[in-house]
């Protein structure tokens, strides 16, 4: 899933589970957003989100696409994670979406299901798009039920930030095996030591976090079957858990949470630690001069971390005019070497060998690769993400800022979660 601070993120799924209810009234009318120009070229949109920097690098990848296929006109857009869904979303449901977008695997069951994204797997036996070449089986991920809804980009796994001055300071060293009591016990001796910041921000709103927690017990965020794989009785001892820890002064309080948006609070030199996607680092180099490294993740016996990898992806519309074209332009992103050595690790490690292998990385760049090899042994696979993942994420955040706030009890904010959830599942 996907350079994006989890704040910006949620922020951004609010957006987008607004709009479920207008996709959900999509009929088979219009065609795609792509279309012929004069001299015969062919003319498609390409849409992602992100940062500036990322919107920079892209449109430099893109030249070089148009430059090898004369025949192609691409269409740029960009935006930040809530005003891209948002745009999304209104434009799906006008069956005018753009024929290339950049996804997530969270989305693709949700938009599978309402037949707004293009099954890639005839433009593959076509030869318009190859799977060969892809890292650690990245090109089975956006495999849904037999329907190829997304290639991968770059993939990234969850990681612990921290402020490694405020931890020396307080005589704290990250390493493996350190627990989740280990973790807090640091955040309260940072708070301590340091009082200009935070021991850490409160990440208990944190879908992706929650679910690491739940597989180092044997659970997870979601079952097979589609369901909730937790009780209320367990979010409520995760939620309670970090709330007390909160009111003790140790994490950072919701409202200035809310106040830094769109910055995470250790980008915005609030918090000394921060639980994220290990690309992350990318981002928070941009927005904060305050050196910063990542950790192994807390864990319930020392060795199970519950870390998978996930990734970013292009996916195409389904109401395309232009499927060969969205593919091989598809192909081009994730293929070419050029486009590795431009895009760095902004959207995760390269999906595929010839990309990774084009780029070297350094400075953050070569920290995300330190931490991805140093965590590769530990990866499981990844938990299956249903239809309705994007709301139950958004309500999941919402429910729990509102506590952070003080306008929820857990109780209240937990019922209100499993409600909201549970009907965006169809449980």
């Amino acid at each position: 899933m996907r350079a994006r601070g989890w704040t910006t993120r949620a922020r951004g799924l609010r957006g987008a589970a607004a709009g479920v209810v207008a996709l959900g009234l999509l009929a088979t009318g219009c065609g795609g957003g792509g279309g012929s120009s004069s001299g015969g070229k062919v003319t498609i949109r390409y849409a992602w989100w992100g940062a500036k920097d990322r919107s920079v690098m892209i449109k430099k990848t893109v030249r070089l696409f148009e430059k090898a296929h004369p025949n192609i006109i691409v269409k740029t857009d960009f935006a930040e994670y809530a005003d891209f869904w948002s745009k999304f979303n209104t434009q799906a449901a006008g069956g005018n979406a753009p024929d290339v977008f950049q996804n997530s695997y969270a989305f693709l069951r949700k938009y599978g299901e309402k037949n707004l994204l293009l099954d890639l797997n005839k433009q593959v036996k076509e030869g318009n798009l190859h799977l060969k070449g892809f890292r650690n089986g990245l090109e089975k991920s956006g495999d849904i039920d037999g329907k190829l809804y997304g290639v991968p980009v770059g993939a990234n796994t969850f990681g612990f930030f921290y402020n490694p001055a405020a931890f020396k300071k307080a005589g704290i060293t990250v390493k493996d095996g350190w627990t989740w009591d280990d973790f807090f016990a640091a955040a309260k001796k940072v708070k301590k030591s340091d009082g200009t910041l935070y021991g850490a921000s409160d990440n208990a709103g944190v879908m992706y976090l929650y679910d690491l927690y739940l597989r180092q017990h044997g659970k997870a965020f979601f079952t097979e079957d589609k369901k909730l794989g937790f009780t209320k009785d367990d979010l409520k001892q995760w939620w309670n858990t970090w709330q007390q820890h909160a009111k003790a002064g140790e994490l950072v309080p919701g409202k200035k949470t809310e106040q830094a948006k769109p910055k995470a609070t250790i980008s915005a030199d609030l918090s000394a630690a921060e639980f994220t996607w290990d690309n992350f680092m990318v981002r928070f180099a941009a927005e904060t001069k305050t050196p910063l490294e990542l950790g192994p993740l807390p864990t319930t016996d020392g060795k199970k971390t519950g870390q998978y990898l996930s990734s970013l992806m292009l996916s195409g519309s389904a109401r395309t005019q232009h499927p060969k074209e969205v593919a091989q332009l598809i192909d081009f992103m994730t293929h070419d070497p050029e486009v590795g050595k431009i895009m760095g690790y902004n959207r995760g490690i390269p999906a595929t060998t010839a990309q990774y292998e084009a780029y070297k990385p350094t400075g953050v760049d070569a920290k995300i690769a330190a931490y991805e090899k140093s965590v590769a042994d530990k990866l499981e696979p990844i938990t299956p993400h249903p239809a309705g993942t994007d709301v139950a994420e958004a309500a999941f955040l919402r429910t729990y800022a509102d506590v952070a706030v003080g306008q929820s009890s857990v109780d209240k904010a937990v019922d209100q979660f499993f409600d909201e959830a549970e009907s965006a599942l169809g449980s």
